[in-house]
Parts: structure tokens; C-alpha cells; sequence
């Protein structure tokens, strides 16, 4: 499967540079860029938050953003999201009770190796990726307990830039890439977007 359209068959030169120094570093066909080029606009626009987003943080840690990256892709069923933010999870500590927890699979309160900092960000997660966006002031108490101003603005940027992606990668019906060979925990397969006919 390719997507529900093909890349345009000219592609501008500054897009080209881009789509090549994007798939150098992922070693993979990066199928949303060269879609996006039918709009350059979109596609530099996209570029820039994907260079911009927060992989490393001088108070949030990278694992705490891998979680992050990951519970949203789950929580949005984006089966390219999943395969690209889970390569290489167990880098980061990330267990597989812990990725069954990310996808509903067992309680995330279950999981003794989340820490009370990781299952705050993890329901923040959550409850930002729903429509309508709704908080219990105790979740929000518990949120400011555990996270400064700044921390919260990584966090739901961090979500936003999946969700945005996630849905854009969803509306082109763009496949998984193959980021995460044999990780079966990730169950990406399960996660295909509907068929739209």
C-alpha cells in the first residue's frame, strides 16, 4: 500500500534536498514528505516542526519523551506513528509491560516501573489527545505537582506534533515504514487504518 495518492512525479528542488537528507537519516522511503510536496508550503511547514520538536530536554528525560511520543500514537491509532516512535523503545528502558500499558492492554497503575511523574505525563497524554479536552482539577494539581510551567509546554507540544503528524499521516492512508522490525509487542499491524470505501 502507498497511500491513497502518489507522490507528484516533480518534486522542487529545496523538497528534494529535504526528502533526501530526511530518508539519509531514517533509512527509510519517507512517504509523507514526498507526498507533501504536491503542497510546498505544507511540506516546509512540516519539515520545520519536525526539526523543531524536543527529542532531548535539559529536565525531562529522553525516555520520558519516548513514552510520550508513543502513548500518543497509540491513543490516536496511528499505525506509522507507532512504528516510527516505537524503533528502538528498549533503548530507552521502555519495557514490554510497559508498551502493553501504553495500548490499553493492562492498567497503566499496574506497571510498578512507571514512576508517579510518568503515569502524570502519561494521562496528560491522554486527555490532550480526546475531543473535548477536559480536566478534573485534581488531575491538574497532580499535574502542576509533578511538572513546572515549562515542562507542561514540552509535554503538550511533544503531543501536539505526533497528533498533528498522525493525523495527516491518516488522512493520506500512509502505511508503517518498517522502523520497527520485529517488535511484535508494538502490534502495529492492529493499528491499520480503516479502509475508506
Amino acid at each position: 500500500m502507498n497511500g491513497f495518492i502518489n507522490p507528484p512525479h516533480r518534486i522542487p528542488l529545496l523538497l528534494r534536498l529535504g526528502i533526501w537528507i530526511a530518508e539519509k537519516f531514517t533509512g527509510k522511503e519517507m512517504l509523507p514528505a514526498r507526498l507533501l510536496a504536491w503542497v510546498p508550503k505544507a511540506a516546509i511547514g512540516s519539515g520545520i516542526l519536525e526539526a523543531l520538536v524536543v527529542h532531548k530536554d535539559k529536565s525531562i528525560s529522553q525516555r520520558l519523551l519516548k513514552l510520550v511520543r508513543l502513548q500518543t500514537s497509540f491513543t490516536v491509532s496511528c499505525p506509522f506513528c507507532i512504528d516510527m516512535n516505537g524503533a528502538d523503545y528498549a533503548e530507552y528502558k521502555v519495557t514490554e509491560e510497559e508498551i502493553k500499558a501504553l495500548r490499553g492492554i493492562i492498567p497503566t497503575a499496574d506497571v510498578t516501573s512507571f514512576t508517579d511523574r510518568e503515569r502524570t505525563a502519561l494521562e496528560y497524554v491522554q486527555l490532550i489527545s480526546q475531543t473535548p479536552i477536559r480536566f478534573q482539577q485534581s488531575f491538574v494539581d497532580r499535574l502542576k505537582r509533578h511538572f513546572d510551567e515549562r515542562e507542561k509546554v514540552v509535554l503538550g507540544t511533544t503531543n501536539a506534533q505526533v497528533n498533528k503528524r498522525a493525523r495527516m499521516i491518516q488522512s493520506l492512508g500512509i502505511p508503517p515504514a518498517g522502523f520497527s522490525t520485529n517488535c511484535n509487542i508494538l502490534a502495529v499491524e492492529s493499528y491499520r487504518p480503516l479502509d475508506p470505501s
